[in-house]
């Protein structure tokens, strides 16, 4: 039976370089949540609809297309509007899951990557294995300047919004994870450290 490994971390932890070794090295289908959950926006008219219904303002530019941006302003701040938001986009993220899924009915794992997972209650019990990949805040920081070239308070203000990861990264545990690979030297070093959860944790307890 196909396990779902679910993948976790805050800004610039280096989510996106343990998915690529999964899936480079070792064969994992990986779902980036994240990353969908924009393109859904586009690719379900209704979803978007129903969002301005429930927030009663209108999400779209001039030519008539759904803004990101225009989204991103409704709910800065806003937590009901971020909670109404929230309820309809996470059961559409779970089904297009579900979709992606059937094509890897053979695969022993599939995996599923989500800074904030761990974050919603709408997630609570998702998935086989939870891992976490972690790293110091100072470093993490660093690391999405140097990626986004963006403001440090842009990045600060979005890190914020990950109060859950910014607490792992100061030493808080939390008993939904199974696994932790900190983050904070080479590439090589990260690589060493995935192989290890892969021999010791996934391939024993998963497969």
């Amino acid at each position: 039976m196909m396990k779902v490994l679910v993948i976790t971390g805050g800004i610039g932890s280096g989510k996106s370089m343990v998915c690529g070794i999964l899936k480079d090295k070792y064969g994992i289908p990986v779902y980036k949540a994240d990353k969908r959950a924009k393109e859904l926006y586009a690719e379900v008219p209704l979803l978007i609809e129903s969002m301005e219904k429930a927030l009663e303002v209108s999400l779209r530019n001039e030519c008539g297309d759904f803004s990101p941006g225009m989204l991103a302003e409704v709910i800065f701040n806003d937590q009901e509007a971020l909670r109404l938001v929230e309820d309809m986009l996470f059961p559409v993220i779970k089904a297009d899951f579900a979709l992606w899924a059937e094509k890897y009915t053979d695969e022993e794992v599939v995996a599923f990557e989500s800074a904030t997972v761990l974050e919603k209650q709408q997630f609570n019990g998702f998935g086989d294995v939870v891992l976490l990949v972690n790293a110091p805040f100072a470093l993490r920081l660093s690391r999405a300047l140097e990626r986004d070239k963006v403001d440090e308070g842009k990045v600060l203000s979005r890190m914020a919004c990950q109060p859950l990861m910014n607490r792992l990264s100061d030493g808080e545990s939390d008993d939904r994870i199974d696994y932790v690979i900190q983050n904070d030297a080479s590439a090589s070093d990260l690589g060493e450290k995935l192989r290890e959860f892969i021999e010791k944790y996934t391939l024993t307890k998963m497969l």
